[in-house]
């Protein structure tokens, strides 16, 4: 049936299918960070060591990156419906047989598999979502759509750590299961007759094999490079070429293919690569300080990783209390205000978290972060419908998988150069304070006085002089982090309004939008 002779849902029926198509994302977006401090745990009941259990979260980053842009393609061959509804059915499948898993080949084995089919289900989720609603409530569906990206990962690592502390690890996928079934069981009775349309088209067999070549390479050579000194090792410099060339020689066959796996035409469209160039940097970012903020808790302030998640979590409660807010007035107010509005409270919580000492308490951590919610609530909604502005309906797919990769491929760009400058930055304020830190400077003198006087021998003050020279070290380093941040949110302020007006679907017109 075509797309223009489908009526919006509305009332109870359109609040039931939001939930289960929002319940589908919060599950997949969930798991990208629930496992995360379950790794130890992991590794240590399936005799591995713990930095090879972390290929666990490696293996569905990767999987569900390359699988991402393929989205258009599958939902053009099978249909949006039935595409959303078999992955959604195999994830729950994966995700209960992840749990079950005896050794760590077949979790590996498992894990991209389940990575292979979450791939899809974001992007539908938001295609199904947006067509469902009238066009005066897009936004709201939007902000709703925004709202589980933004909880689930705050939620992740603490459900993630309880249930492990409390229960076992392979609860951290069973959960999933009766989301599953309720959320797949749902949009089929509601949407199964209204499929879109399906065009039997080749598949690009050397564009998938060129994208599952430099999206592997460069994962890996990612998840990797922190810990083998980056290009001091043959083994990520080998990885980077096979990126590089891969890469090149897929964005010119993907340009003159004639059944692309992903439709690289989108990038003619000013607005969509104003906002994935915007998105990708701003979450890569946004995403390195979610990775550096409980790291720092955990390894240099004594905090536990309940504690750790406690402070982070502050940040969903203004992003839940705004998104529908934002979500309501997307249609009424310029789409570059919301987003210079994000990265102004993005530079400035990143400098007030770049102030910091080694005495901040832990309403000190909170309070940036319930501020940083404002930025978050305007940052993915009003980019992500300005990614889709100027496109017809059919090209909505297509055009959410491509911003959903280049933001996951943002993110662990983001984490990995974050972790590295990180390390290297404490390594350097190290370095630099234990130079001055000798028996020759008065201060150092007095400490080690204060110490042996307490009892402690010569090397045991050391050892505890070297630990606070290194827990500074790391708070110097984490101000640098966190300054740096502010300061590409701030370059970024001025990348939004590049975009033009209107921001409004293909077809539409301009007075639609203010009504």
């Amino acid at each position: 049936m075509p797309d223009t002779e489908l009526q919006p849902f509305r009332g109870g029926a359109l609040a039931l299918l939001t939930v289960s198509l929002a319940l589908a994302t919060f599950m997949n977006v969930l798991d990208t960070t629930i496992t995360n401090v379950a790794v130890p745990t992991i590794a240590g009941d399936l005799a591995v060591s713990a930095n090879r259990g972390t290929w666990v979260i490696t293996a569905f980053v990767v999987a569900t990156a390359i699988a991402v842009p393929l989205t258009g393609w599958l939902a053009q061959r099978f249909g949006e419906v039935r595409l959303f509804v078999a992955c959604t059915t195999l994830f729950t499948l994966f995700s209960w047989l992840c749990g079950l898993s005896g050794s760590f080949s077949t979790l590996l084995f498992l894990r991209i598999l389940q990575g292979a089919v979450a791939g899809p289900m974001i992007p539908l989720s938001q295609s199904l979502l947006i067509n469902s609603y009238p066009a005066e409530k897009r936004g709201l569906a939007l902000a709703i759509w925004g709202m589980t990206t933004v909880v689930a990962p705050v939620l992740g690592p603490i459900l993630g750590g309880w249930i492990t502390d409390n229960y076992s690890w392979p609860w951290i996928f069973y959960i999933n299961i009766p989301v599953g079934i309720v959320s797949a069981s749902i949009a089929w009775l509601m949407l199964r007759h209204r499929e879109t349309p399906r065009r039997k088209r080749p598949i690009d067999i050397v564009g998938l094999a060129l994208l599952i070549t430099w999206v592997a390479a460069l994962q890996i050579m990612l998840d990797n490079g922190n810990d083998m000194g980056w290009f001091g090792s043959s083994f990520i410099v080998g990885l980077a070429v096979v990126a590089v060339i891969a890469l090149t020689l897929f964005l010119i066959w993907e340009w003159y293919e004639q059944h692309p796996v992903i439709d690289l035409t989108l990038f003619r469209n000013r607005n969509f690569n104003v906002a994935v160039i915007a998105i990708t940097l701003g979450f890569g970012v946004y995403f390195g300080g979610i990775v550096i903020f409980p790291l720092w808790l955990q390894t240099q302030m004594s905090y536990t990783a309940t504690w750790a998640g406690i402070a982070a979590a502050p940040v969903g409660l203004l992003a839940i209390v705004f998104s529908p807010l934002v979500g309501r007035t997307l249609h009424r107010i310029d789409l570059r205000i919301f987003v210079t509005i994000s990265f102004m409270v993005f530079a400035l919580c990143s400098f007030w978290l770049g102030s910091f000492n080694t005495q901040v308490t832990l309403w000190d951590l909170i309070e940036p972060r319930i501020l940083l919610g404002i930025g978050v609530a305007t940052f993915f909604i009003p980019l992500t419908a300005m990614s889709l502005s100027g496109l017809t309906p059919d090209r909505i797919a297509s055009a959410s998988g491509l911003a959903n990769f280049l933001r996951t491929l943002g993110a662990s760009f983001g984490t990995s150069l974050s972790v590295t400058l990180w390390d290297r930055r404490a390594d350097l304020h190290d370095s630099n304070l234990s130079a001055h830190f000798t028996t020759a400077n008065p201060a150092a003198e007095h400490a080690y006085a204060q110490l042996q006087a307490a009892g402690f021998s010569t090397a045991q003050a050391s050892e505890v002089l070297a630990r606070t020279v290194s827990q500074q070290a790391f708070m110097l380093a984490t101000n640098d982090f966190f300054w740096l941040s502010g300061w590409i949110f701030v370059v970024l302020l001025g990348l939004v309004w590049l975009a033009r007006p209107p921001f409004t679907p293909k077809g539409r017109p301009p007075a639609a939008a203010a009504e």
